[in-house]
């Protein structure tokens, strides 16, 4: 990656002198930022978002570069709190990682007649999504489990990955298909109205950042049932915002169970996220990239 930005980069830096790199991604991202900003002389910001500290970070091959990466930043930015503490823990300097939550579109994600939405799809009764990659690591086998225990609720499963397989034998295996769909990868313009149409939105995760899946679903008023990974309780403030429980079936199947027994108006749930917006994102990290480059000065 370094070898092949570097005559990018010097091409731009003739017409744009640049002060700062911002790398979106701790592996393979931070360390070659890192070592572009040493041939650039500018300050270099990594941001960290969750598989690339929770996977990269502690895989034996990766793991030093990952933390030395960290280490020669010149600031850092984390998806949320316990991602920050996470990095802490890997001993990284707490005092150059700020915390900067993720933005969503809230013109695009907003509720919707959920009724309405529900028939489009092709759905009538309680309403269950999913959306995330068909990776053992997103916990869908739990999701599937817990629904298989819900008479009466259809379960849609937004994402593709090599775990599909896997998820349509158990989905067989339970007798469950006339109301669990794979639906595989789904445009992003219809995601909105398939999160919108949904009474609940659940993911067991066995780790995470901070997911744009939980968030966007809070916009579009779904409360969401999630496990205790990354920045859980950063976004389930309120029981208005939904459940956080442990990877278990019954207790998903439980959680669920309780938000369609007695659901939270969607405007109070949308109401949970409204700090979370692309204008506060850009905001934070304009400020933070804007203090990196003005010290670098200095």
């Amino acid at each position: 990656m370094q070898r092949a930005l570097i005559p990018v980069l010097d091409t731009i830096r003739e017409n744009f002198a640049f002060d700062v790199i911002d790398a979106s991604f701790f592996f393979p991202d931070g360390p070659a930022a890192v070592a572009l900003g040493k041939r650039y002389g500018v300050p270099v910001s990594i941001k960290a978002r969750g598989s690339d500290i929770h996977i990269w970070g502690n895989a034996p091959a990766t793991a030093a570069q990952v933390r030395a990466a960290g280490r020669n930043a010149t600031g850092m930015l984390a998806v949320s709190a316990a991602m920050k503490a996470d990095m802490v823990a890997m001993g990284l300097p707490a005092d150059r990682i700020r915390v900067h939550h993720t933005g969503v579109d809230q013109d695009r994600f907003h509720p919707v007649d959920r009724a309405a939405a529900k028939g489009a799809l092709g759905v009538a009764g309680p309403l269950v999504v999913s959306v995330g990659a068909l990776i053992p690591r997103k916990g869908h086998d739990i999701v599937i489990d817990a629904v298989a225990a819900l008479p009466g609720v259809t379960l849609l499963i937004a994402g593709q990955g090599p775990a599909r397989a896997t998820l349509e034998a158990q989905i067989a295996r339970l007798g469950i298909a006339n109301r669990v769909r794979l639906l595989g990868a789904v445009p992003h313009a219809e995601i909105p109205k398939l999160i919108a149409a949904a009474d609940v939105s659940a993911l067991a995760s066995e780790s995470e950042g901070l997911a744009n899946a939980w968030v966007e679903s809070l916009a579009c008023g779904t409360p969401i049932v999630i496990t205790d990974a990354g920045g859980a309780h950063d976004v389930v403030t309120s029981p208005e915002a939904g459940r956080v429980t442990i990877g278990d079936p019954l207790a998903f199947a439980a959680a669920i169970g309780a938000l369609l027994a007695d659901p939270p108006a969607p405007e109070t749930t949308r109401a949970t996220v409204t700090s979370f917006t692309w204008e506060a994102n850009t905001t934070a990290l304009y400020e933070h990239l804007a203090t990196l480059a003005a010290e670098h000065r200095i």
